[in-house]
Formats: structure tokens, C-alpha cells, sequence
């Protein structure tokens, strides 16, 4: 870059780290920012914080939440970052530390949203939304999506469901969640070949990633979901983005 008289942005260094953490290297992408001739921002150390709860390396992650604690210490998705990544590795006391410390500093989380337009009118959903008119049918909708996923051999993550609740509750939230009632409606209303687009306004949690792109496969039928972080495309199972975001 410098030999075309191109001087390297954040941004630039960003996308360096997001590389390095979509090769599963981590260490690299760690050593990577560490020698970064100038300061790198918050989105950066979460790059590397999300890929951490991805490989559940949680000695590795907690410094990069408290260092991103330090710079945010507002920031919802730093603490729900770490807390999920206590909860990959089942440490339900330190997600409950998490969560506690949520509370005392009054950071309130955002309501997952997703929206989805069908025929030319916007539909939105948050988790467990019984509002809309069709809330019954894509229910029960729902209910046979999961059967035939899980026909397929899927058991649920259910350490993405941050409540210290039975595992059958877990399920229940997870198969509410707002993107799923999106493509329950979109699957029932659009028809095929047509495509599916969801927005939401969180990062899509690892559930609900696996879960479409069976979904893309079984109904073969491709969906686009843009969440807070960057564009899914799903499609045959697969995913756009391979399983990093």
C-alpha cells in the first residue's frame, strides 16, 4: 500500500484482523494489533472478541472485554459479547457476573428486531412477538420448521439463550426469536423462487445462523438476512459470510 501511496486506515488494519480471525488465527490477529502503529479502535478489539466466543477461548477473550469495558463502558455489546462467551463454555456463574454488572452500571440492552416486506409492506418482529395477524399460523409454521430441522440432526446452541432456565425453555426462546418468525412469515407469504430478506437490527446469534441456512436448504429457498454486523446470504446451507461474523 505504501509503494502505491496508499496510507493504511483503521479500517484497513480492521479488515487485516478480520481476516486473521476468520482463519482461526487468532493469535496472529491478537500480535497483529498489538503492533499496530496506531490505536485501534473498539470495533477492531470486538472482532477479536467475537472470535474468541466463536473458539470459546475464554482466557483470551476476558483482557479484550476488559480493555473494550475500559473504552465502552456503556457499550451493551461488549458485556454481551463476554457473557456469551461464558456461556459457549457453560460458566453460567461468571454470565451471571456479567449480567449483574449490566444491571448495576443501568445498561439496558437493545430489543432484537427483525423485519421482513412482503408485497410491498414492511412486517416487524421482536422475540416472542404475538402481535401480528398471522402470529398463529406462523406458529404453527414454526413448529414444523423445527421438526423437520431437527430431523435433520440439529440440537439446539443453547448457550446462545442467556437465562438459566431448563433446556426445554431455551428452546422455546430460540425458535422465537425475532428472525425466525421474519423467515416463518416469509417462507408462508413469498413465493419461491422468490427471496427472502430479513432485517435485524442485533448480530444474528450462532442458533439461529445454523438453523437458516438448513432452512435455506430444506425449503430451497435463499435468504438474505442483514444484521448489525454484515449481509448473510444463505443459500443450499451455506452461508455467505463461512460462519464468521
Amino acid at each position: 500500500m505504501l509503494e502505491s501511496g496508499i496510507e493504511a486506515t483503521t479500517e484497513h488494519y480492521g479488515i487485516m484482523v478480520d481476516l486473521f480471525c476468520r482463519a482461526n488465527l487468532i493469535e496472529e490477529a491478537y500480535q497483529f494489533i498489538k503492533d499496530m502503529p496506531i490505536i485501534p479502535n473498539p470495533a477492531i478489539w470486538r472482532t477479536l472478541l467475537a472470535a474468541c466466543r466463536r473458539h470459546k477461548l475464554v482466557e483470551k477473550g476476558e483482557p479484550i472485554a476488559q480493555h473494550l469495558f475500559q473504552l465502552e463502558p456503556l457499550n451493551a455489546e461488549n458485556y454481551l459479547l463476554l457473557s456469551s462467551l461464558y456461556a459457549s463454555s457453560y460458566d453460567w456463574v461468571k454470565m451471571s457476573s456479567v449480567r449483574r454488572q449490566m444491571k448495576e452500571l443501568g445498561i439496558r440492552t437493545v430489543p432484537g428486531c427483525s423485519s421482513i416486506e412482503v408485497a410491498g409492506v414492511v412486517h416487524e418482529f421482536v422475540m416472542g412477538d404475538r402481535s401480528h395477524p398471522d402470529a398463529q399460523e406462523i406458529r404453527e409454521f414454526l413448529r414444523k420448521v423445527a421438526q423437520r430441522v431437527s430431523s435433520e440432526g440439529h440440537e439446539p446452541w443453547l448457550a446462545t439463550v442467556l437465562h438459566n432456565v431448563g433446556n426445554h425453555e431455551k428452546e422455546n426462546v430460540l425458535y422465537e426469536h425475532s428472525e425466525r418468525l421474519a423467515i416463518a412469515l416469509g417462507l408462508l407469504k413469498i413465493k419461491a423462487p422468490g427471496v427472502i430478506r430479513i432485517v435485524k437490527n442485533l448480530r444474528v446469534c450462532v442458533d439461529c445462523h445454523e438453523v437458516t441456512k438448513i432452512i435455506s436448504r430444506l425449503y430451497k429457498r435463499e435468504i438474505v438476512v442483514r444484521d448489525r454486523i454484515r449481509f448473510h446470504k444463505f443459500v443450499d446451507g451455506t452461508c455467505s459470510c463461512k460462519d464468521f461474523w
